[in-house]
């Protein structure tokens, strides 16, 4: 699966460094800024929690799935234009695997 995600950071710096904003979606994500990118993932955000509300009411996943991936293409845009890759989210998640997710809650930091 890393195999998946790492082709999508491969594409998603070429289209960042070398696409023309005129003919490439997330060259021109990247041209118009992280706000933008930002608003981005907050609308794909929404639209992923409304389809998983909507499972509840008719048990088809596959707008939950469809949005689910956007979600996640586009927070990849947002790590990639800070210049974050998806390995290093991997490294986290692999580091909070044999965690329990209250500890690690616990031994949070609070800001």
């Amino acid at each position: 699966m890393s195999d998946v995600l790492a082709s999508l950071d491969k594409v998603l710096a070429d289209r960042k460094n070398q696409a023309d904003p005129k003919s490439s979606y997330v060259a021109q994500l990247h041209h118009k800024g992280l706000n933008k990118i930002l608003e981005k993932v907050g609308e794909e955000c929404t639209e992923t929690l409304l389809a998983a509300k909507d499972v509840t009411n008719d048990g088809n996943t596959d707008h939950l799935v469809y949005e689910t991936a956007d979600l996640w293409f586009h927070s990849m845009v947002m790590l990639s234009h800070l210049g974050i890759d998806s390995s290093v989210v991997l490294k986290e998640l692999a580091r909070r695997f044999d965690l329990s997710g209250l500890d690690e809650k616990a031994n949070r930091t609070s800001d």
